[in-house]
């Protein structure tokens, strides 16, 4: 739910009466903020970045500087700073003064500092004197908010020369002012606007923490919007009507060299498929989220199209609205259907009678191999995406059912003992035979780990299976199960074991939690249905996109996955 959206007047009352309370604190009770600056080769613009902290109205902070291995007089400006105020400022450096990207070096600082929030000024910008003030009170009197950022002073003028290029302009953030965004709205604004966030803003130090600081593998370029995004995913942020940074444009910075070397959209691209694989992760199903992204990622790759067409946007708006009914007067219903669908794309929803099944318009399946013939099946591209995700859990001793195929892939050098439960003679991996239901002859507290994938829909007493598993972990043990929800019959399979059962993720976190303890137990669901429809078909995952297989629709539960920890106190049976 969207906070209210102030008018101006209102926000200077609002301001005034957060910045009052603020003031009204004592000294030593106002929260401290710590400054994250990190430099390399920040010589020239570093001193005026430095003054505009000490300019501030505000002065419980702390400064922390990160060098990320400078080679001009930046290194020895920072250590001055740090000499002469040694109680407030810190000089920081990676060991053997290497460069380790931005990411790392905001880590550094993080960790190097002890306030509750925290800033990030780059050495070649500015702050302008009332920054921290006003956005300390903002989180004060917003407890819910993660951050607080507002727009950016784009600062060509700072040359001071009209010839140089130019006038400064303020971003325009795309979402309403002075409001509190909940998730997944300023995700969205994310998308829309290509500009800085989290090196504007002030963030709790408890957020930052809660997803892990900043991802090194990013090193310079969209570092900040994969901290904003991770951010902005957990809690609300508060956007404010007001800026206070002054973001120098200049041809030696970081962006500016990324775009003269033509590595921006590349490095937009990276950040748009780590964007696709994070949600996808944490299960976000906001369509709104995943269309724009689609927008944003088509736009990326086929970035010089996309910038003729925006070129062209009203022009070409204005002819169509004007075509639109000539249209419906002379074209033919098959091409009126054929431009509706190119329009709208994947969310395209067909009248009755207009649906085109194509190849999947048969009675039986593509293929009967559950996929195997055609490449990986769709339910074994999840079941190895669980795993990959509680890869840890695979580790000491360890039992797999039917064949040591995932601990071997999965568990790598962490698995010491590896054993293959099967339940009849016969297979030559197998190094137990026994049945799970009886199981009296298994081992108790033996196994660290147990994954038992696409199994217990052949056992009819699953509860009995279930407690000689538990049974058979050690206290602390992992239990890794798949189980199907929509799939095809198997008449092999039925003739050799039986057949049973198809799961929800509702009766199996009730199956799990009758013999586990309620909070070890956590289910998952994959699937959708597209995904349903090409596994029912037969069709491999290969012949998906990772994003349509990565959707998840409740609804549409093609696999179950478990993970239920075995209580550390429990008592052998």
């Amino acid at each position: 739910m969207k906070g209210p959206v102030l008018d101006r007047r209102q926000t200077l009352v609002h301001s005034s009466s957060d910045v009052a309370r603020l003031e009204a604190m004592t000294p030593t009770s106002r929260p401290l903020v710590s400054i994250i600056m990190i430099f390399l080769n920040a010589e020239k613009f570093m001193q005026e970045a430095i003054e505009s902290i000490f300019a501030q109205t505000y002065d419980r902070w702390e400064l922390v500087f990160v060098d990320d291995g400078s080679t001009d007089g930046s290194t020895r400006t920072a250590m001055h700073y740090a000499e002469r105020y040694p109680g407030q400022i810190r000089y920081l450096e990676h060991p053997e003064h290497r460069n380790r990207g931005m990411s790392a070096s905001r880590n550094l600082g993080i960790r190097h500092s002890t306030g509750p929030y925290v800033a990030f000024l780059d050495a070649d910008d500015v702050w302008l004197p009332g920054k921290l003030e006003r956005q300390v009170a903002i989180l004060q009197a917003q407890p819910d908010a993660a951050m607080v950022y507002g727009p950016v002073t784009w600062w060509y003028e700072w040359t001071q020369n009209p010839e140089d290029g130019q006038p400064d302009h303020v971003s325009v953030l795309g979402e309403p002012p002075n409001t509190l965004l909940h998730p997944p709205k300023s995700l969205l604004a994310l998308l829309r606007r290509d500009s800085p966030r989290t090196t504007t803003s002030l963030v709790r130090r408890t957020a930052l923490e809660a997803v892990g600081g900043f991802d090194e593998t990013f090193r310079g370029l969209y570092e900040d919007s994969v901290v904003y995004t991770k951010l902005c995913l957990r809690a609300p942020v508060y956007v404010a009507n007001d800026g206070w940074y002054k973001w120098r444009k200049h041809p030696d910075s970081h962006c500016s060299v990324v775009v003269e070397r033509g590595q921006y959209y590349a490095g937009r691209a990276a950040f748009l498929a780590w964007l696709s694989s994070y949600l996808s992760t944490e299960r976000v199903n906001d369509r709104d989220v995943w269309r724009l992204l689609r927008q944003e990622t088509w736009r990326c790759k086929h970035y010089k199209l996309s910038r003729l067409l925006q070129y062209f946007q009203h022009p070409i708006a204005t002819i169509t609205q004007r075509a639109k009914p000539l249209a419906r007067r002379i074209l033919p219903t098959p091409l009126r259907v054929a431009l509706r669908r190119y329009r709208d794309g994947a969310n395209h929803i067909p009248p009755v009678g207009e649906v085109r099944l194509g190849d999947l318009q048969r009675t039986t399946p593509l293929s009967r191999q559950w996929g195997f013939d055609r490449g990986l099946p769709v339910d074994r591209y999840y079941i190895e995406r669980f795993l990959a995700a509680h890869a840890s859990d695979i580790q000491g001793r360890t039992l797999e059912i039917g064949d040591d195929v995932y601990t071997r892939r999965f568990g790598n050098m962490r698995v010491s003992h590896s054993d293959v439960l099967h339940a009849v003679p016969g297979n030559p991996k197998a190094t137990v035979v026994a049945d799970l239901v009886a199981g009296d002859q298994l081992a108790t507290s033996h196994y660290d780990c147990i994954i038992c994938t696409q199994t217990l829909q052949f056992i009819y007493d699953v509860p009995a299976a279930l407690r000689t598993l538990h049974r058979m972990l050690k206290p602390g043990g992992s239990l890794l199960v798949t189980i199907p929800g929509i799939t095809k019959m198997s008449t092999e399979d039925m003739s050799s074991w039986g057949a049973y059962w198809r799961f929800t993720r509702m009766s199996s976190h009730r199956l799990f939690t009758e013999i586990f303890p309620l909070g070890s137990v956590t289910v998952e669901a994959y699937g959708n249905v597209g995904a349903a429809v090409a596994f029912l078909h037969g069709l491999a995952a290969e012949e998906l996109p990772h994003e349509d297989l990565d959707y998840a629709d409740s609804e549409y539960e093609v696999l179950i996955a478990v993970r239920a920890i075995k209580a550390r106190e429990a008592q052998s049976n």
